[in-house]
């Protein structure tokens, strides 16, 4: 079974899938946004017609994640890869240290990033495992008198996911949420940081949500570059400079559209469904498909795999794609297969993908 021939299967990692309904309704919006006689795009972002679209994304998001009144929500620029200098920047106060727990590629690069800063250290890696499982809580190793913790809840190149968060008690826990934000009920009070690039389960490309903690702004640096301090876009809501009008309003249209599919209680039962069609596929091949992440580990979000041989591989990928089927290329740093099944990717398109991989193994295994 396909999908229209101007609709794919797309598993694409970011940016990916987004609501048809979502593109439709911009689409209608495109060139007189509400009778303003100009595109959403054309808008000036100091305009009354701006500002409501602007505000009204805050409080959406703010309903979904059940955000407390001590958080302020930000709309910034450069993804979470600038996030990964902004927060230590910010936050990594001269003779403190920060502690960040290594699970995969991305928080290798934010503590890369950190150690030109200042002082940290990891908490706890799974990099001789090859990234696939996360850390247990108890094996964690950080201070009370630490800057922070970081972590990254879900690992788009390696398919692990964090299914409990841990108690930093008076430790800020600070997290890179890009892949899994939105997909599932979280306590967003456990953190004093989110941050999360929109091309995933947000919206398109060009937005980084952050959702920060009062607490934590009043304790920031202030001898940095006036547009990488938190607080500069919290007084002026992040209307400091000229924002991505259009990404904005592509979040509050999809952050509409989660709030139509019952909310994240209903997404997150939608994804688990999802995901399970195909690692039961995988867990039922007898290692024709052998999944990278350990079981008690896996995402939601980005389901990775290996064939039997790269040869093998290859050919699934091919036929994949003329099926299709696109973006299950596992990421080009470690190779392999990925599905990312993220909430605007319908379940009919994980169905359809998990028939064809048992397809492939009776014909080649």
């Amino acid at each position: 079974m396909k999908l229209d021939i101007q609709r794919t299967y797309n598993f694409n990692a970011g940016p990916s899938a987004l609501p048809l309904s979502v593109l439709e309704k911009a689409q209608a919006e495109l060139v007189n946004f509400r009778g303003t006689g100009m595109s959403v795009m054309e808008l000036s972002h100091r305009s009354a017609a701006y500002e409501e679209v602007h505000n009204l994304v805050k409080s959406r998001l703010k309903e979904l994640l059940s955000i407390p009144d001590d958080y302020e929500i930000l709309f910034l620029q450069g993804g979470a890869s600038l996030q990964f200098s902004m927060i230590p920047m910010n936050f990594l106060q001269s003779g403190k240290k920060a502690s960040y727990v290594m699970t995969g590629s991305w928080s290798e690069k934010a503590f890369k990033e950190a150690k030109l800063f200042g002082e940290v250290y990891q908490a706890a890696s799974t990099k001789e495992d090859k990234y696939r499982t996360i850390p247990k809580l108890s094996d964690l190793i950080f201070d009370q008198s630490d800057a922070y913790l970081h972590i990254t809840s879900s690992n788009t190149i390696y398919g692990t996911q964090w299914k409990v968060f841990p108690d930093t008690e008076n430790v800020p826990l600070i997290a890179d949420m890009s892949s899994d934000i939105l997909s599932r009920p979280i306590d967003v009070s456990k953190f004093a940081l989110i941050y999360a690039g929109a091309q995933k389960n947000l919206g398109p490309s060009g937005v980084t949500v952050v959702i920060i903690r009062k607490e934590l702004l009043e304790q920031a640096n202030t001898n940095i570059p006036t547009m990488l301090k938190y607080s500069t876009h919290v007084n002026n809501n992040s209307l400091y400079n000229t924002p991505p009008t259009f990404g904005i309003y592509m979040l509050g249209e999809v952050l509409g559209w989660v709030q139509e599919q019952g909310g994240i209680q209903e997404i997150a039962k939608r994804n688990e469904e999802k995901a399970k069609l195909i690692y039961d596929v995988i867990d039922q091949s007898n290692g024709f498909y052998i999944g990278h992440a350990d079981t008690d580990s896996r995402s939601l979000m980005n389901i990775t795999f290996n064939l039997q041989s790269e040869e093998l591989e290859k050919k699934f990928l091919s036929e994949a794609k003329k099926e299709g089927f696109v973006g299950v290329n596992g990421h080009r740093s470690i190779g392999g297969c990925r599905a990312s099944t993220y909430n605007a990717v319908p379940y009919e398109a994980c169905k359809s993908f998990s028939e064809f991989m048992v397809q492939f193994q009776k014909h080649n295994g």
